[in-house]
């Protein structure tokens, strides 16, 4: 069965948690404090499941997010792994800051689905709710809700509501898991102990597939963790697919070390970064521009991290500009190129913009790094690239270009070069490999231009050594060979070595000349 994960969005008391409460039948408003307010303080959650047509059936979870700005943090935290949403509009008071403010956090993180509810009809007529409608049409234009269906709803009455599942049911089947690449994480959004279990974490799972049993770190608390049990919608699973919310009852932590904005993941197919390059798209609503000056707080996953800001390619950027910065983090966080993120200004308590990581370990100084998501710029910049390394910080499996190393152009070249100078100098005798490193060896030996033997590599497929002239010269000179000419005494050392050559009592002689004395020898005594 189809499962997805959606959040919901909208300004405060326009009847977000009302709506989810409707659609479920579970209360999202679990704490006390929220439940004798009225009001969505922190994240809550349900699920319902739907009829996806043609007999089957989907299931979608909610993720019920404040609409106060007071709670901003909280509807961050819970917008941030998701791609699509229930918007809310009240019908009677309209499009409201928060409305607004929601709806340029969801574009940064890079929503892309939606579905537009608008509430509590029964209170208006519908002449009202026709230009509210139109209202909503013209602040969502250009947006990812631009195209989304609008459904007016009453949760007093019930109008509309069958309407909406089925534009959800609809939303469910256009979203997708998710790209699967084989490396699960979870970003924890709560944490607490269970009777009887121990430490319990929540949060939607992504990049891949979970398994009960399997082994985990989580970062940034800097712990490892086994997996003893998972659950999805309350139910016990082997196995938890990318794009589902999951429980995680991990073994060997304490709950009390765990914090919303940790990350569950398999630490072998991460390298955790604290400074990262990536895009920033600067709200066009924002009175200044933006440079490193500034208080921020970056928004990445379930987690707000303090962050500083180095605008990479001038000084600043403009409202309404999209530029580059490096951002540097006050821990590592397990990134990939393309993850979102938002950034907030503490000081002047505002939302600034938000953008895509490009590089979760960039090697050149911000000076100099001009970062996209290309995967050649990447290799080209760090010249050799373990494929393993290269798959961690890209998610982009390569093959090798030699050895175990994704290799760019001109630094294989200016290897190959170099090592082209120390075979020649080397003389015949070839150069010994035990001289050279691991990426130098790798180069020698999967090259066709070069012989390798004995340990030694010189040019070409012939061996220089084999056709030495003092090979000849000795099989001439048969039981009385001359002094041998020509040959450095390096050389005629690994001749002997080879079996080229036959030394002794300090004469030096072909094989054959020894074979025909000890035949000559045996023939005597015969």
């Amino acid at each position: 069965m189809t499962v997805r994960v959606v959040c919901t969005a909208g300004h405060v008391d326009h009847g977000k948690s009302s709506l989810v409460r409707a659609l479920t039948g579970t209360d999202p408003d679990r704490l006390a404090e929220e439940q004798r307010r009225g009001l969505t303080i922190d994240l809550g959650f349900a699920h319902t499941r739907l009829d996806a047509g043609q007999g089957s059936a989907a299931t979608i979870s909610f993720v019920d997010v404040p609409g106060h700005v007071r709670f901003l943090r909280n509807m961050l935290a819970g917008a941030g792994s998701i791609g699509a949403c229930l918007f809310v509009v009240d019908a009677g008071e309209g499009w409201k800051p928060q409305s607004e403010e929601h709806l340029r956090i969801l574009e940064l993180l890079g929503h892309e689905h939606g579905v537009i509810a608008l509430t509590k009809v029964d209170l208006v007529d519908d002449e009202w709710c026709d230009l509210q409608e139109l209202d909503v049409r013209e602040h969502v234009h250009g947006t990812f809700l631009g195209d989304a269906p609008i459904v007016r709803v009453s949760t007093v009455t019930g109008e509309g509501l069958d309407a909406l599942r089925r534009e959800l049911a609809h939303l469910v089947a256009a979203m997708g898991a998710g790209p699967d690449r084989r490396r699960p994480r979870v970003w924890i959004d709560r944490s607490f102990t269970a009777a009887g279990s121990g430490t319990v974490v929540t949060g939607t799972l992504t990049g891949g597939e979970l398994i009960a049993g399997q082994h985990v770190d989580v970062v940034s608390a800097g712990l490892v963790a086994r997996v003893r049990a998972i659950q999805v919608h309350g139910g016990g699973v082997e196995r938890a697919p990318a794009g589902t919310r999951v429980a995680l009852n991990l073994s060997g932590v304490d709950h009390h070390a765990l914090t919303r904005g940790d990350a569950v993941v398999v630490r072998s197919q991460w390298r955790p970064s604290a400074r990262v390059d990536a895009s920033l798209s600067v709200l066009a609503s924002l009175d200044h521009d933006v440079s490193r000056r500034g208080a921020y707080q970056a928004y990445i996953g379930s987690g707000e991290w303090p962050v500083r800001v180095r605008v990479l390619g001038g000084e600043s950027i403009r409202p309404g500009v999209t530029g580059h910065v490096r951002l540097h983090l006050d821990r590592e966080l397990p990134l990939l190129p393309g993850d979102r993120y938002v950034l907030r200004e503490r000081g002047r308590d505002e939302t600034i913009g938000g953008g895509e990581v490009l590089d979760v370990a960039p090697v050149l100084p911000a000076s100099k790094a001009r970062p996209d998501r290309d995967v050649d710029r990447l290799v080209a910049e760090r010249g050799w690239t373990d494929v393993d390394e290269l798959a961690a910080l890209t998610g982009v499996q390569l093959p090798p270009t030699i050895g175990r190393w994704v290799v760019a152009p001109d630094a294989l070249t200016a290897l190959r070069d170099r090592l082209d100078e120390r075979i020649r100098s080397a003389g015949p005798l070839g150069l010994d490999l035990s001289t050279l490193d691991e990426r130098e060896r790798a180069v020698v030996t999967s090259s066709t231009d070069v012989h390798v033997d004995g340990g030694r590599a010189s040019w070409g497929a012939r061996d220089d050594l084999a056709d030495h002239p003092v090979v000849d010269q000795l099989r001439q000179g048969g039981t009385s060979p001359a002094e041998p000419t020509g040959v450095d005494r390096a050389s005629l050392r690994e001749l002997v070595r080879r079996g080229l050559v036959v030394e002794r009592d300090g004469l030096v002689f072909h094989p054959d000349a020894v074979d025909l004395a000890a035949r000559t020898v045996a023939a005597l005594l015969a």
